[in-house]
């Protein structure tokens, strides 16, 4: 195997895959990554056998083949070579000559043989979506996965398709978001799979780099077929991102999400999250709350903790309700606040033991649980 390819275009290839590889590999292998040459292009496949990433890139193909070479050493060297030119020649034996400029690295691989290949999703349940939609549905959601081992069913992100919508779902027992969108769903389609946490985060690292995705599922596993851009430095074609998923039954979420509250206040997203960042600065770990308290168009958050004191924060609202005070733990507050971008927010809540809810009129609904006021 023989290809001449551009230091960066390289480079950047391997940094799309690097992340899936874990420190502790069961298998030699399952460090390094399969490249494969083929008339124009590269491809670079790395998987730990519950994740998997393959990606295009750019080259100059001499002579076609394949070998494997330890993913993060290989990355570390292309990285540092001096020159932009890199030529990459591999013998019979697994044997890799780099070179660029005065520099030459001879390393030793493994045979592409015994790489673990990604499995196809030919036949599985197919949608499609705009990148940036899904990448904003994800962000609305991610932050509430559960990190509990222990409950390892929440340790993701809940995909639902039915009823002409998606809906994505996280929770980790103490708050809940929910995001969806109008979806044609044929019956036959209809489905649902957890993503586990890792697989989540991959995805948003790796979207926004085209228009367009495909995801395909069974109840064991999800493929994404990620289209890359024109101009995405070296990369062609689309990333492939295969995941087996959380095997087991979601809970109701539907249960959590309160059927009424009775007071509804319209918020400017930004300065409410100011507000509650800088209250919440007093806070420690033993005294872990701000008060939210509502009175006739006036919300006041306040906290206080015995090692460094008391804040207090105001800010006018259109309120005609009851005085009504709620304590909830700021980061829970702050992470939706955070993750929507839209200007203004609906806060609701019914009395200091009941949840507070966030909503947007998009279809976005977090539900947080109060602190108990002692």
């Amino acid at each position: 195997m023989k290809f001449k390819i551009n230091r960066d275009h390289f480079s950047n290839g391997l940094a799309q895959v690097l992340n899936v590889v874990g420190s502790k590999a069961a298998m030699p292998i399952l460090s390094n990554v399969l490249i494969e040459a083929e008339k124009d292009h590269i491809s670079l496949t790395t998987t730990n056998l519950d994740l998997g990433i393959r990606c295009k890139i750019k080259a100059e193909v001499k002579e076609g083949g394949s070998v494997t070479l330890p993913v993060k050493r290989l990355a570390t060297i292309v990285r540092e070579l001096p020159n932009v030119d890199v030529s990459f020649d591999s013998t019979a034996s697994h044997q890799v000559k780099i070179a660029s400029g005065g520099s030459n690295f001879r390393i030793m691989g493994i045979g592409a043989e015994e790489f673990p290949k990604l499995p196809d999703s030919a036949d599985d349940k197919k949608f499609t979506f705009e990148q940036g939609e899904l990448a904003t549905m994800l962000s609305n959601v991610s932050y509430a996965q559960s990190s509990d081992e222990t409950r390892y069913i929440l340790n993701g992100v809940y995909f639902n398709f039915k009823d002409g919508k998606v809906a994505l779902v996280a929770t980790d027992g103490r708050r809940l978001a929910l995001v969806s969108k109008e979806l044609e769903v044929p019956a036959a389609s209809a489905g649902a799979i957890i993503l586990p946490a890792k697989t989540v985060g991959e995805l948003l690292r790796l979207l926004g780099k085209g228009d367009k995705l495909t995801i395909a599922f069974n109840e064991r596993r999800a493929a994404f077929q990620i289209e890359t851009g024109k101009d995405n430095s070296g990369l062609t074609d689309s990333i492939y991102l295969f995941s087996k998923v959380v095997e087991g039954n979601y809970p109701n979420y539907q249960q959590v999400i309160p059927k009424e509250t009775h007071q509804r206040i319209k918020l400017e997203r930004e300065l409410f999250l100011q507000c509650v960042h800088r209250a919440a600065l007093v806070t420690s770990e033993k005294s872990n709350s701000v008060k939210i308290k509502l009175s006739a168009n006036l919300l006041e958050i306040t906290a206080s903790s015995p090692d460094f004191g008391e804040s207090h924060e105001s800010m006018a609202i259109s309120y005609s309700g009851p005085d009504l005070q709620v304590a909830f733990n700021p980061q829970f507050v702050m992470d939706p606040l955070r993750a929507l971008t839209k200007d203004e927010v609906f806060f609701e809540v019914k009395d200091e033991v009941s949840p507070g809810v966030f909503k947007t009129l998009e279809s976005f609904v977090c539900v947080i649980m109060p602190v108990r006021l002692s």
